[in-house]
């Protein structure tokens, strides 16, 4: 028998694979970012993480265009694409969310349900998005929103970071429960993450 050829993946790249990991990288320098500010205390790595996001989101929709304009799709470059926006849209929000102060024992598991309905979210949609498209070359709609939309979130922070609104001075405040801490305000990541994993469906433009 003929010894299969072992994969090669550098072979199997398409171009609108180099923007998925342009995503990926976005995601990772926002983290890196986040950690210069826990380092430093300068705010305005927390404005640099930010701003990742939105440019994370840009190489998202266009890894989509590019696949659809060079007709080239691969179950690689669908892995490759859950994998960067989880890292982009899941761990990178949950640790700027933790550098501008959600650091209480509650606040963590929130923000680490708020990660693990992403990675579900994801999981869900590349089961059964042959089901969802029907035949067609895409889906025609979303179940549960899109793990993208937690760059609202990161918004939010953005602003509350552009207002010093970080830290002991965090909007809410800080509820003590049970001799551990709870930021009111990382109940948005609570209600994102339930949204994500919920049924409802989102038509896809």
């Amino acid at each position: 028998m003929e010894k299969p050829k072992p994969f090669s993946m550098i072979r199997e790249f398409h171009l609108a694979d180099w923007f998925t990991l342009g995503n990926a990288c976005a995601g990772v320098g926002a983290l890196f970012a986040v950690m210069s500010f826990l380092q430093s205390g300068d705010v305005r790595h927390l404005h640099y993480a930010c701003a990742l996001i939105p440019l994370a989101l840009a190489f998202d929709v266009l890894d989509g265009r590019v696949a659809r304009w060079r007709q080239q799709s691969s179950v690689l470059g669908r892995e490759l694409d859950s994998l960067a926006d989880i890292i982009s849209f899941g761990v990178a929000p949950a640790a700027i969310a933790y550098g501008c102060g959600m650091q209480g024992l509650f606040d963590r598991v929130v923000l680490a349900f708020f990660v693990a309905c992403g990675v579900s979210r994801l999981a869900r949609f590349n089961v059964t998005a042959e089901k969802l498209s029907a035949g067609s070359d895409k889906v025609a709609y979303f179940e549960g929103t899109p793990i993208p939309t937690s760059m609202l979130l990161v918004a939010v922070l953005w602003v509350a970071a552009a207002q010093g609104a970080t830290g002991d001075s965090l909007w809410g405040g800080a509820w003590r429960i049970a001799g551990f801490e709870l930021h009111p305000l990382v109940l948005m990541f609570a209600a994102s993450g339930s949204l994500m994993v919920s049924r409802i469906r989102i038509p896809k433009l």
